[in-house]
């Protein structure tokens, strides 16, 4: 398989631009907004904009790679200063966080996710693999059990995420988070 050749930096900016946009009317709760819209707040020709992004998939998928790659780096920025248990807590709660504070972002993401058959399933992978790694360090370092899965913390992430979108129980997320942690203590 082939690399794609690097954008010249005009382009790069131009790209940046638009998936910075995009986020923007997105997270206003503005997911049917034309994309040629999307082009104008980027200030790029709509011919800019198909030329990076051919279709509104494509532009969410970046949009969501964008924010993924956000919630990988502080992982990472916690795994490196927390317990492998306080890592895990301040990351779950920060998603929590993103998914209240981004809720029109999170809808858009959720309705893409259902008509793109899989396309933005990559990015989720990643999340999984955040989560695992956590568990994993949590587990060599005996703060956390080992017969709960990734999938299982992931699942019950996603109903949250799921709940954010459609309520306003901020609260009752983060005690779900709290009964999360306590549960994956080992004892």
């Amino acid at each position: 398989m082939t690399q794609a050749k690097p954008l010249r930096a005009d382009a790069q900016r131009n790209r940046d631009a638009i998936v910075r946009a995009a986020r923007e009317i997105f997270s206003a709760e503005q997911n049917e907004v034309p994309f040629e819209d999307v082009a104008r707040r980027a200030g790029v020709g709509a011919g800019t904009l198909y030329r990076h992004f051919p279709n509104r998939n494509a532009l969410l998928a970046a949009v969501f790679e964008g924010e993924v790659s956000a919630l990988r780096d502080r992982a990472d920025q916690l795994m490196e200063t927390l317990s492998p248990a306080e890592a895990l807590g301040a990351f779950l709660r920060e998603m929590v966080d993103h998914m209240y504070s981004q809720r029109g972002l999170a809808r858009t993401l959720f309705a893409a996710s259902e008509s793109a058959g899989g396309a933005l399933s990559g990015e989720g992978q990643v999340l999984d693999d955040v989560v695992t790694e956590m568990l994993s360090r949590g587990v060599l370092q005996g703060q956390l059990r080992d017969d709960v899965p990734a999938g299982a913390v992931m699942l019950a992430l996603h109903g949250i995420a799921v709940a954010a979108v459609h309520s306003e129980r901020r609260q009752e997320a983060d005690g779900v988070v709290a009964l999360m942690i306590d549960g994956l203590r080992r004892r």
